[in-house]
């Protein structure tokens, strides 16, 4: 054996008690020249010396943190630093660990929501798009709606802020968000929505009041705006009967207004006014782009069409 003495040395036996692992896998990584024997015994039983250890302990904490055998034998030669091979596999466990986060929670709103084979089909089709592919969908609802044909500078403000508030899921979404981000893709591939949504885009950016506004006189829609401001700041919900009193105050304002009788077809009128000056859709995407981003949730850029025509028609139902 040379210079070196034989208590330096230790079978595979030794090697598998302090290193854990079984003498089956030693005597795989050995057949297959990761951990060489150093000699063998007079009865033809493979030896180890303390380097061959330390390598099968180095190569035990590779496999363990998910390296495979190729990239191992790298790091063991040092044709690989280990610095940058666990700095790789970091990322790619990053990525595994973000779609299993984002798995467990389609599991969740599964589960939640009752969803049948078809629709769980398609969320998991959604959920597995990475994040440029999801920020590509938006973009390219945003390029269907709006084209490339010449906007005032207003309206291109206006799609610039759409762009601008991309809906991004988080790296670990709650269910709230999953589901947001599940209706928002399947409303981004209505092609009615998207018409719906340039002609809201372009009004609002224009500054154009809707022509029932116009109708009714800035006095009077300045007190709506108040009236139903205090309401939601209270927290009245347009679908109960707290929300009478306002209604009934309303009804009497514009009733005087038109010169019409505040009747049940007056209202009936009134509802439907509010409800064709406002987009619940395109109300619903911005509200969606909110609870997706984690922004705090703020009111309808239309809150007192969308609250009118929701009190009113209550109202008519009561």
């Amino acid at each position: 054996m040379g210079a070196m003495e034989a208590t330096d040395l230790h079978p595979i036996g030794e090697l598998a008690r302090r290193t854990g692992l079984s003498v089956r896998t030693i005597r795989f990584y050995s057949d297959a020249g990761l951990v060489a024997p150093t000699t063998r015994s007079p009865a033809g039983y493979r030896l180890y010396d303390l380097d061959a250890l330390l390598r099968l302990e180095l190569l035990r904490t590779l496999r363990e943190l998910g390296l495979d055998l190729a990239t191992s034998r790298q790091v063991l030669d040092r044709r690989l630093s280990l610095g940058d091979v666990a700095a790789a596999h970091a990322d790619a466990l990053d990525a595994q660990i973000q779609a299993l986060r984002l798995r467990r929670t389609l599991l969740r709103v599964v589960a939640r929501r009752g969803s049948d084979p078809e629709e769980t089909a398609i969320m998991h089709r959604l959920m597995q798009l990475s994040d440029e592919e999801r920020r590509r969908l938006i973009d390219d609802f945003v390029d269907g709606t709006f084209g490339t044909s010449p906007m005032a500078d207003a309206a291109l403000s206006a799609v610039a802020m759409m762009r601008a508030a991309t809906p991004t899921l988080p790296d670990d979404p709650s269910d709230e968000q999953v589901a947001a981000w599940m209706e928002l893709a399947e409303l981004v591939g209505d092609e009615a929505f998207r018409a719906r949504m340039r002609r809201a885009t372009l009004r609002r950016a224009a500054g154009e009041p809707p022509a029932f506004e116009v109708e009714a006189g800035e006095e009077l829609m300045a007190s709506t705006r108040q009236l139903v401001a205090e309401a939601v700041e209270r927290g009245i919900d347009p679908l109960t009967d707290e929300a009478a009193p306002v209604v009934e105050e309303l009804v009497r304002l514009f009733g005087e207004a038109f010169a019409r009788t505040p009747d049940q077809e007056f209202r009936d009128w009134l509802a439907q006014g509010f409800a064709e000056a406002c987009d619940p859709e395109v109300d619903r995407y911005w509200r969606l782009t909110w609870i997706v981003n984690g922004w705090q949730v703020v009111p309808s850029l239309l809150p007192v069409h969308s609250w009118l025509a929701q009190a009113l028609r209550s109202d008519a139902r009561a």
